[in-house]
């Protein structure tokens, strides 16, 4: 199983398997699809709608495949222009781009050392916006979860994010999260990994938030994207 041990040392390899398993999961549910679907507005993202979802996440990755990350890259106005400039294509040219990003850019990220991490788990928390509105289940779940534990314990480490002990409805041993130093008690979460996942990606939460407990935190400082 994939430990999430703050001692683990980082690999390389990890954001590639990620991506590649979700893509396996994703590409052939957008290609069973009909074209209407791409047009649904997503609760994640509401100004976007799954398409804008889409060109967004193949943008990212093709611009870490192709080395054309400068300055901006990521931001709002440039999430935009991405989008923008595959307004003309059709829905089948999106998932054809994503596919090709989620397959090469695994080896970009594990050359960059970490700096493109988060990249990777971003794509899979959108992935799993994707799924939930078209209904499938197993939205920031599924067989990539556990890969996407620990890049997303790893990232709350190295940004020094509230400590946070995890006892996990679907996992065995409790996970930590955030900073380990000690020097802030440990907030404590009580529930499943997804909603875990969407307390930290700063998604909707199912039912209010009646399926977890959270004590020792508020659930907005838990947001790692802002």
């Amino acid at each position: 199983m994939t430990s999430v041990d703050a001692d683990d040392v980082r690999d390389p390899e990890l954001p590639g398997r990620l991506l590649t398993t979700e893509r396996d999961v994703l590409i052939p549910l957008l290609r069973a699809r009909p074209e209407a679907d791409f047009a649904l507005p997503t609760a994640a993202c509401p100004d976007w709608t799954v398409r804008d979802v889409l060109a967004h996440c193949s943008a990212a990755l093709l611009r870490a495949v192709e080395g054309r990350l400068g300055p901006g890259v990521f931001s709002p106005e440039s999430n935009d222009r991405d989008i923008a400039e595959r307004a003309d294509w059709t829905n089948a040219m999106v998932v054809d781009e994503l596919e090709r990003g989620m397959t090469e850019a695994g080896p970009v990220i594990a050359a960059a050392g970490g700096a493109l991490d988060t990249l990777a788990l971003g794509e899979w928390v959108h992935s799993g916006d994707v799924r939930e509105t078209l209904g499938e289940p197993g939205a920031y779940a599924g067989p990539g979860q556990p890969h996407a534990l620990v890049l997303l314990a790893r990232t709350t480490r190295e940004r020094g994010h509230l400590p946070l002990h995890a006892d996990l409805d679907d996992r065995d041993e409790p996970l930590r999260f955030g900073d380990l130093s000690g020097e802030r008690p440990p907030a404590r979460y009580i529930g499943d990994s997804a909603t875990l996942v969407r307390l930290y990606a700063g998604r909707p939460v199912p039912d209010g938030g009646a399926g977890y407990e959270l004590a020792g935190a508020e659930k907005g400082e838990l947001n790692i994207f802002g």
